[in-house]
């Protein structure tokens, strides 16, 4: 007896869904690929011009590793309070702070102390002193509800007036042989304060990827109302977040004053838009809820690559600016098109 029942019918392929994948991929991957470009780009520019190599020079390499600490040490911080949903505009004078109070610190602590611990207390003092406009900022958001862009720029303000009250206005020079060792000693031809930062980077990475409290963070970002009926601590989160933040700025500004062996109030201020910068390049969404310190790494390097390489091929630095904010723009917009894209999908 035959039977009434149709074969069965493979459903066709959502060839719309593959090559979706395909550009969420490219887009994911566009930090990298800005970066990769970048550096092509100014090896073909320099064998052309100048009959030199760009790439192939070491002192090239660790020259744009030097440029990118401070950036990318503010920006690391930034990424988990964008991730967030919010955004830190007193990072680049809470870097000046922790410069001058571990100048101030290790100038006072040379006297009754050995090199090596004179140091230790000024990076101490340097990265507390900066949690501590972190812990306000955290306050100000959390429990005051006021906006991030307003607290934390207020606390810009707070946090240059007194820099530049305890500096009296002036750089603070510091002399000791392991902070400059620090600053511009290098292991295996390696500068000591990329390896630190390399080192401090990759734990920012873990606890962002691995931890409960990146997990806790993603979640805040993507939707803070069911973040709170899961049972997370949002105003607590919050403060934390932002103490986090300053002390990477600290940890930059401590980095400063040990490359140049002085701490200086105005260290860290035109680092302000490069830390918003990195995060966003490197494929955070402003919006929150997205974002990677590897993503990060690769915008800060982005911005490092512009500014060294630009005066590497003798043109004029102002268009560092114009570089850095066409791609900055040109981020934005995939991420709008990302979201645009994923939202009609969803729709459908």
């Amino acid at each position: 007896m035959a039977s009434d029942a149709s074969p069965a019918v493979a459903p066709p392929a959502d060839h719309g869904a593959g090559r979706q994948t395909i550009l969420q991929r490219v887009a994911s991957l566009r930090a990298w690929l800005f970066l990769l470009a970048l550096l092509v780009g100014f090896e073909a520019w320099a064998r052309a011009a100048y009959g030199v190599t760009f790439l192939g020079n070491t002192f090239n390499l660790q020259s744009i590793a030097i440029f990118a600490v401070a950036p990318l040490l503010l920006a690391t911080g930034q990424t988990f309070v964008i991730i967030s949903g919010g955004i830190d505009l007193s990072t680049g004078f809470v870097m000046g702070l922790a410069a001058v109070v571990a100048a101030l610190v290790v100038g006072w602590a040379n006297a009754v102390l050995s090199p090596p611990f004179a140091v230790l207390m000024g990076v101490f003092a340097g990265v507390l002193v900066a949690g501590v406009p972190g812990l306000v900022n955290g306050v100000l958001v959390a429990f005051l509800k006021v906006p991030p862009f307003i607290g934390t720029l207020g606390m810009f303000g707070v946090a240059r007036g007194v820099a530049f009250l305890l500096a009296t206005g002036t750089t603070v020079p510091v002399s000791n042989p392991v902070l400059a060792q620090l600053g511009n000693g290098r292991l295996w031809g390696v500068p000591w304060i990329v390896i630190v930062t390399a080192l401090f980077v990759l734990l920012m990475h873990y606890v962002l990827s691995q931890t409960r409290f990146g997990q806790h963070n993603y979640a805040i970002g993507a939707n803070a109302q069911a973040a709170r009926r899961a049972g997370i601590d949002i105003r607590r989160h919050l403060v934390r977040l932002y103490v986090l933040s300053s002390a990477c700025a600290g940890l930059a500004g401590v980095l400063y004053t040990a490359r140049f062996s002085a701490g200086a109030a105005q260290a860290g201020e035109p680092l302000i838009l490069d830390s918003v910068a990195a995060v966003v390049i490197g494929g955070a969404s402003l919006f929150g809820g997205s974002g990677t310190i590897l993503g990060t790494v690769a915008g800060a390097f982005v911005i490092a690559v512009i500014q060294y390489g630009l005066v590497f091929v003798n043109v004029k630095p102002f268009w560092q600016f114009i570089a850095v904010g066409v791609v900055i723009i040109i981020s934005v917009l995939i991420d709008q098109a990302q979201r645009a894209f994923a939202g009609g999908r969803q729709s459908e």
